[in-house]
């Protein structure tokens, strides 16, 4: 008789990386207020907690880190994703061919390739299910706003990573 798969939990952490200033701005700069909103002021940083790590995406590439261990401090919120059968040695490996491939730190772009972006794929491939998209279709709310278009050239440059995680690599060193 084969042993039942074992289940591990997956969350979101949720980061305001504003520290509340875009949310008392939002009628400003996106013409609503977002104060009321269940989802974060933009731009939300976005990691995914599994296997008793914290895993999230910058210009610097993937990172990890012990849960809410960055210097961003603990979540603003926590969203929780279900449940994976996915093995820590699978999601490793995984982890490992998207930091070669699709999230190398030079493809990071704040609007189109992002922490949320890889917090949606992680996502997908752990629970089958996609972060929300109040996360997902803010970049694009505020692109559609004057506001976000008049302030696009100065937020294409920016490249945000984190302080306190460890750049990703196969159990950071171990093979």
């Amino acid at each position: 008789m084969e042993e039942p798969l074992a289940l591990h939990p997956v969350k979101l952490y949720v980061y305001d990386l504003s520290k509340g200033m875009a949310r008392r701005l939002s009628h400003l700069m996106l013409g609503k207020s977002t104060a009321g909103d269940p989802g974060p002021p933009w731009p939300p940083h976005t990691s995914i907690i599994v296997h008793k790590d914290e895993f999230f995406y910058g210009s610097g590439g993937i990172s990890s880190c012990a849960p809410g261990g960055t210097l961003l401090g603990p979540p603003d919120t926590v969203v929780d994703l279900g449940n994976t059968e996915v093995t820590e040695e699978i999601f490793l490996e995984y982890l490992s061919s998207l930091g070669e491939s699709m999230f190398r730190g030079e493809s990071y772009n704040l609007f189109e390739h992002n922490c949320n972006t890889f917090s949606n794929e992680v996502a997908q491939f752990l629970t089958g299910k996609k972060i929300p998209s109040y996360i997902t279709d803010l970049p694009s709310e505020v692109l559609a706003t004057p506001f976000g278009q008049a302030l696009r050239p100065l937020l294409d440059s920016i490249q945000i990573q984190p302080p306190g995680g460890n750049t990703f690599s196969r159990h950071n060193g171990q093979s």
